[in-house]
């Protein structure tokens, strides 16, 4: 695996300053329905709840949370409800820009309908998903609740996460996960990290935690870079309800412990000090996070094939650059990043990723 070349410094140059498908002909067998908007503190959930209240109300919750982890009494998300059409689902896209804490974030539900295209139905097929027709043509109901902030902070890493659930052929599956990207490395902001989602991952059973961080290096992996995006978290999908566990009730956790993952080092790092060359840096290594996002992730290749462009690139930082063969000197923290990036760590000495990981790039 090659490492970051020792002994080059060179400075990056000057950055800049800064038809929605139709409807079905026909109403597929899901019922989604659009309830009235939640309040601004949702009522507490209950057993009845379903998977979609359950997502409208997190969104709800993260959202007032943010706002008040920010402090910026100007920054506030937006509300952007969009439809589809009656037979076709809608969506609740939140957005904020120019908080003091969150440069840009967005908190997104997404309740939709439609039928399988021959592509989508072969790649889920292939991953061993009973009662899809590789051929294409049934329907199929998915809600999510997607989430990622780009902090203004270079110190402070981005962070992504989604719970989910794919409805088609009689069988349903749910996926999710959380992982962090940062620009500067602080190991113990990682143990805290990985510590968390291990907690949530043990809960509901003991090897979920090193099977789910394995499987995140392995997905947020940039082939053509030879380096993970980020530093991982845990990342799972296709788990279905027969599972020796509550997948429901993982799923669920997951998304209530979303925030609690990140705001302690948040509030913690957007304390520390940076200049001009962090910030750089930071736009250099949203680049990678662009570039991930638009050649390798899947949700974003399934919204291209006729989803809602907005809500698919949402995810987007508000600031990005390139820079030609930028090479961090040997030693400095920049290097350090990219040394971790091309080799993932098992940061709770759990045996979880670094094997598997070694494999994974290997047979890339």
């Amino acid at each position: 695996m090659p490492r970051p070349q020792a002994g080059s410094s060179r400075p990056a140059a000057s950055l800049p300053r800064g038809h929605q498908p139709p409807p079905p002909t026909h109403s597929p067998p899901f019922s989604l329905r659009r309830p009235a908007p939640l309040p601004a503190h949702s009522a507490p959930r209950t057993p009845d709840d379903t998977f979609e209240d359950f997502i409208l109300s997190l969104q709800s919750s993260i959202v007032e949370r943010a706002e008040a982890l920010d402090g910026h009494a100007d920054a506030k998300f937006g509300r952007d409800e969009w439809s589809r059409g009656e037979r076709a689902g809608y969506g609740v896209t939140r957005v904020m820009r120019c908080g003091d804490l969150i440069e840009k974030g967005a908190v997104n539900v997404s309740l939709v309908r439609g039928v399988l295209t021959a592509e989508r139905a072969a790649a889920m097929s292939s991953r061993g998903r009973p009662g899809v027709d590789p051929a294409g043509g049934q329907e199929y109901a998915a809600e999510s609740l997607s989430l990622v902030f780009h902090p203004r902070h270079p110190m402070v890493p981005t962070l992504r996460a989604d719970v989910r659930r794919f409805r088609a052929g009689g069988a349903c599956w749910y996926g999710g996960g959380c992982d962090l990207t940062p620009c500067y490395l602080f190991e113990d902001d990682a143990r805290r990290f990985h510590a968390h989602w291990a907690a949530i991952c043990d809960a509901s059973a003991p090897n979920l935690y090193p099977e789910f961080k394995a499987w995140c290096d392995r997905y947020f992996y940039l082939p053509a870079r030879q380096e993970c995006r980020g530093i991982g978290g845990i990342f799972f999908d296709d788990l279905e309800p027969g599972d020796a566990f509550d997948v429901e009730g993982f799923v669920r956790a997951v998304g209530d412990g979303i925030l609690d993952s990140w705001a302690p080092i948040a509030e913690e790092r957007r304390r520390t000090e940076f200049g001009e060359p962090q910030r750089r840096w930071q736009l250099l290594r949203r680049g990678r996070y662009v570039e991930f996002n638009l050649l390798y992730d899947r949700g974003v290749r399934f919204g291209l094939q006729g989803g809602r462009m907005e809500s698919v690139m949402v995810s987007a930082p508000p600031l990005v650059a390139w820079d030609y063969d930028v090479r961090p000197e040997a030693g400095s923290p920049e290097a350090r990043l990219l040394d971790v990036l091309k080799e993932p760590r098992d940061w709770l000495n759990r045996g979880a990723g670094t094997e598997e990981g070694a494999r994974v790039r290997n047979d890339m």
